[in-house]
């Protein structure tokens, strides 16, 4: 479907204000088949549930997580200036700001149909801007629906009770005719990153929970100041703080799409993450599926990926962290990464700019490898004290149930949009 062939709504979606997007946010999660079986507030949807037309599902995905064009880097620092800032770990942006262009997280959603993730982390620009800026978005929702892929058919299996999902979402969380959003990130690599940009800017971990430095750091003293650490767990902290604002800024997109486009829907926290991920050892309850191992030393099952769609940069899915290294290397400075020459990009001479990265060398790959192997055999696993796959923040959308707010609320509960959903979307 071409923007030409478009329904009425999605030009008021385009003509839609932002301060109307931020003042009008608000959650709003009775939807069409709800049921709220008691309390002061008890209702009972008289209408089926309504399933997300395509177009719909296909426009919240893109909000939270599509392809904007490409990256623009960061251009200095003085530390090891003229060469161009090397940090960023994907060529393309998207919707959502990513701590030093790390780009680590994949968008997976799920609705009757099944569980699908938007593989666009690594993808090239959908569209080239024109002369003012804009995008055409005929192409940019075609290259988007050549970036979706089915992970398997049917609903994500991750029934809506407790322990899976918190008690005060049990009602209205992944029921049929909604469509969960959920923004993944691979924490694994965020660390690795971190890493890199840390000896980049001389610096080195020490691991504050065994009281000791990596043992063997010293014989790198000749490329950084092996006594100008960070801690181990400072490290890693920031590495999932940075990684959580990636996953809730996606959330937070799409939230603010649902205004303008009249659905219902809000972002939210409470399901169960090692859960959702794979780990629940209920055979009920499978959810994505990823790999989750267990181990006497650690608190909780450990993610570390999904077999051919989006493996963590960590053991079993490489061999070793110098293996996983490598691969971060490869992302960045290989065909199609941030720092190639050939890689296409939005400069007058693009093959300059990007050529004027400082490519990692071998003594700084067998560094950022020594510090990471350690943590690896230290924990048995690599981060050593956070997940390896990191989810928490979810968007749900949903046709919202008008006469629910209409029987408990005073004027004023939905936008305009909301009232004028139906016909602007499915005349």
């Amino acid at each position: 479907m071409s923007t030409s062939e478009m329904p009425p709504g999605f030009d008021a979606l385009r003509g839609f204000g932002l301060i109307d997007a931020l003042m009008g946010r608000r959650s709003r999660r009775v939807f069409r088949g709800a049921e709220i079986p008691d309390g002061v507030l008890a209702f009972r949807s008289a209408h089926a549930p309504m399933p997300l037309s395509e177009l719909e599902t296909l426009l919240v995905v893109a909000a939270c997580g599509a392809n904007t064009g490409w990256h623009h880097l960061i251009y200095r620092a003085e530390r090891y200036a003229p060469h161009l800032s090397n940090y960023a770990g994907a060529a393309g942006g998207r919707t959502f700001p990513s701590a030093a262009g790390f780009h680590t997280s994949k968008t997976f959603y799920t609705d009757d149909t099944g569980l699908y993730v938007l593989d666009d982390r690594d993808a090239p620009a959908f569209a080239e801007r024109r002369a003012d800026g804009g995008l055409d978005f005929d192409e940019v929702l075609s290259a988007l629906r050549g970036c979706v892929r089915r992970v398997h058919p049917g609903r994500l299996r991750l029934p809506p009770r407790t322990p899976q999902v918190e008690p005060h979402n049990t009602w209205v969380v992944n029921h049929p005719g909604t469509l969960l959003v959920i923004p993944v990130g691979d924490l694994a690599q965020q660390v690795l990153l971190a890493l890199c940009y840390m000896l980049q800017n001389g610096l080195v971990i020490t691991d504050d929970v065994h009281r000791r430095p990596v043992p063997g750091i010293e014989q790198f003293a000749d490329i950084v100041d092996v006594e100008n650490t960070w801690t181990l767990t400072f490290l890693e902290q920031f590495a999932l703080g940075e990684l959580a604002v990636e996953l809730g800024a996606s959330c937070y997109a799409g939230a603010l799409t649902l205004q303008a486009m009249g659905l219902g829907g809000w972002m939210f926290s409470g399901i169960d993450p090692f859960a959702l991920l794979g780990a629940s050892e209920d055979p009920e309850v499978p959810g994505m599926g990823f790999r989750c191992d267990r181990d006497d030393r650690w608190p909780y099952p450990n993610p570390t990926g999904l077999a051919g769609v989006m493996e963590g940069f960590c053991p079993p899915h490489h061999a070793t962290m110098r293996d996983a290294v490598e691969a971060v290397c490869r992302r960045k400075f290989g065909p199609g990464g941030p720092f190639h020459p050939q890689t296409p990009g939005p400069w007058k001479d693009t093959p300059a700019v990007r050529g004027a990265a400082e490519v990692h060398g071998e003594r700084f790959r067998r560094c950022v490898a020594h510090q990471a192997q350690y943590v690896y055999d230290a924990f048995g696993k690599f981060p050593g004290t956070v997940p390896s796959i990191y989810a928490l923040m979810y968007l749900q959308a949903q046709h919202l149930d008008l006469d629910f707010y209409d029987r408990f609320f005073a004027p004023g509960a939905y936008l305009a949009t909301h009232a004028e959903h139906m016909r602007q979307w499915h005349p």
